[in-house]
């Protein structure tokens, strides 16, 4: 008995397809105009063919053949190209309102598109497209011929599959793009509910390559696999890819499209090869960092309703009382009987799960509203569970350890790495200064949990450019922490000269009044110029004590279980009454390839934020007892004594 194939829609594509599928006795066609609303003939594949594009036959067609569990194929024209697929299979994640997601947002013009995309919805027929040429045409039906014998013989085969076809008529280049399953698709995503039982954390073994490397999984793995889920120019997740050739190491840079925007995300390493895949994965953590994307929260009360099982809002700094006053501010002063969103995490310090505000799991990307400005300080990204812990946690030290720094004047110690027999490391340091002209100076700046952490100043050679450059690293290798503060700040080094020199006058203002510094760049830009190089005489000035970096190095021991290292960790914050909190933010897109992304939060520590009017350093009594307890002061500082001006981390 022959394969039954309905075949939908009233233009040239659908007559010709049908006419092939019968000559070539592939199936028996029934043939239809529309999708219907009511009785549907018994088929076992159905084939949606348009000369244009008609959002709403597709949208209807989710409709009926899901309920019916009929899988069906879809082809169409749009804007000089036709459009063949993805398969829809009934049961499976991946629908024809996903791949139009991922390929709306990879547009340049997305905003537009959308729009477009709801007028067309509104219509009654499709328009046929400019490029629908019986050549053109005929060459899609034979694709999707092609594709049909394949469904229905051995549908492993079939090239749309999770994919779809892209033909260029006027040439009739072919691509194949992939469709990443959208888990938040209103037609086929499955979200759960957030819930107390699954923010739970079991930290299992997870062993690592050696003992030097801190990760469960190798880039190298990963790189092809990433590349073909994540990157791709037409339906991917991320959209763009940029090969860095200004600074001085390999740097990768790929685009996380959103409606707001373009975000960047970074790699940066010695190779491109590796570049790419870490540039993807940061891409992927800024992308569950934004929004709940694995689970759908559910609770909604005040903290005085919840605070037996909640985070306190408080314990994690809130901006200065007199910001909350102005009338521009776009936040408001925490109230603990208003009722906010909320999500659940997991104290690794107490074992239990907690309620944690939405507003700190997940960054605030501009937006107004709640009671804090909210970053990413710490988010990470791993191959396991442990290693995104372990990573975010590290990056919550290096912040905490900068900020530290600069509101309490440290007057760090300076390591002196010149003995240090490391060679990649010299050669890291001799190349930033030849190609650059930036010499680089240590500085241990290693809290009270004594995690190494080094804060770098990149101090400029030539008469141009940026002046001063900072930036930091943390690790329990101290290696590590200052290799990878040389990365970050190499990735900015020459980027923002004539930038400087364009908007001089604008920066010299903020150097004047320190309320203009409002965005990021902001930050790193007023340090550029020599003129603010005197705010950061108490570590430039050569009197101070120089460490070898043997003695900046701590001992910490070594394990080839990752979880070890991360327990190592969390008895260090244990012993100072600091608590470890951890917001699982994996997404199912990251989930398919076993990466997992976390938000970790330990109140008490300072976060960083950028905008100086966003400062958080209310009830945060760290910063005027820890100088104290390191001995770079004898008695804790006072609010006053706290440097006033906006920090200048990049």
């Amino acid at each position: 008995m022959n394969s039954r194939v309905l075949v939908l829609g009233g233009g040239m594509f659908a007559d010709t397809v049908c006419q092939w599928l019968q000559r070539d006795g592939i199936c028996d066609c029934t043939r239809l105009p529309a999708v219907p609303t009511e009785r549907l003939p018994a088929a076992d594949l159905a084939v949606v063919l348009d000369d244009g594009w008609h959002p709403a036959i597709h949208a209807a067609a989710e409709a009926v053949f899901r309920k019916a569990r009929l899988p069906w194929l879809r082809g169409y024209i749009a804007f000089g190209h036709g459009y063949i697929g993805p398969l829809v299979q009934p049961g499976q994640p991946g629908c024809s309102h996903c791949a139009d997601g991922r390929m709306l947002m990879a547009e340049a013009d997305r905003r537009e598109m959308m729009q477009l995309r709801m007028q067309l919805a509104a219509e009654q027929t499709a328009r046929p497209d400019a490029w629908a040429t019986r050549t053109g045409i005929r060459h899609l039906a034979a694709l999707v011929v092609a594709e049909v014998r394949r469904i229905l013989h051995a549908v492993e085969t079939c090239r749309v599959v999770n994919h779809t076809l892209c033909v260029r008529l006027k040439t009739l280049d072919t691509t194949r793009h992939f469709i990443l399953p959208d888990a938040a698709c209103p037609v086929c995503g499955t979200l759960p509910e957030d819930t107390e039982e699954t923010a739970r954390i079991a930290l299992s073994q997870t062993w690592k390559a050696s003992a030097d490397r801190f990760r469960s999984r190798s880039i190298e793995d990963l790189s092809q696999q990433l590349a073909h889920d994540y990157l791709d120019a037409r339906t991917g997740l991320l959209n763009g890819k940029v090969y860095d050739l200004v600074t001085p190491f390999a740097a990768v840079s790929v685009n996380l499209p959103l409606l707001i925007g373009d975000e960047g995300a970074s790699g940066r390493a010695h190779s491109y090869d590796v570049c790419e895949p870490i540039a993807i994965l940061e891409g992927l953590e800024r992308y569950c960092g934004y929004e709940p994307r694995g689970k759908r929260p559910v609770v909604y009360d005040s903290y005085a309703h919840l605070c037996d099982r909640a985070l306190n809002p408080v314990t994690v700094g809130l901006h200065d009382p007199r910001q909350y006053k102005r009338p521009d501010f776009p936040y408001r002063a925490f109230d603990k009987d208003a009722a906010m969103d909320w999500v659940w995490g997991y104290s690794l310090t107490q074992q239990r799960p907690l309620l944690v505000p939405k507003r700190l799991a997940y960054y605030s990307l501009g937006c107004q509203g709640g009671f804090v400005y909210e970053t990413s300080n710490g988010c990470a990204i791993g191959g396991s569970l442990v290693e995104a812990v372990f990573h975010g946690t590290l990056e919550l030290v290096e912040r905490d350890a900068f900020l530290m720094t600069w509101y309490a004047r440290l007057p760090l110690p300076a390591i002196d790495v010149s003995a240090c027999k490391d060679v990649t490391l010299q050669w890291m340091i001799e190349r930033v200064r030849t190609v650059t002209g930036y010499d680089l100076h240590f500085y241990n700046a290693t809290m009270e949990n004594g995690i190494p952490t080094v804060f770098v100043i990149a101090r400029n050679a030539r008469p141009h450019g940026l002046h001063l450059l900072c930036s930091a690293g943390a690790h329990v290798d101290a290696l590590s922490a200052i290799k990878g503060a040389i990365h970050e700040t190499a990735g900015m080094l020459l980027r923002f000269d004539e930038k400087l020199e364009a908007e001089r006058a604008t920066y010299l203002r903020m150097l004047e009044d320190s309320s203009l510094v409002r965005h990021m760049d902001d930050h790193s830009m007023l340090y550029g110029l020599p003129e603010a190089a005197g705010r950061l005489r108490f570590l430039l000035d050569d009197n101070r004590p120089v460490q070898s970096v043997a003695e900046f190095s701590r001992t910490w021991p070594r394990h080839m279980d990752l979880t070890d290292d991360l327990m190592d960790l969390l008895q260090v914050f244990n012993r100072l009454n600091l608590e470890v909190i951890v917001v699982n933010q994996t997404s199912p897109e990251l989930a398919r390839n076993n990466l997992h992304c976390v938000k970790v939060i330990i109140p008490g520590m300072l976060p960083m934020t950028f905008g100086h009017h966003l400062t958080r350093l209310e009830h945060l009594p760290r910063v005027l007892t820890v100088p104290m307890k390191l001995g770079y002061v004898q008695r804790p500082l006072r609010r006053k004594d706290l440097n006033p001006n906006p920090h200048p981390f990049p």
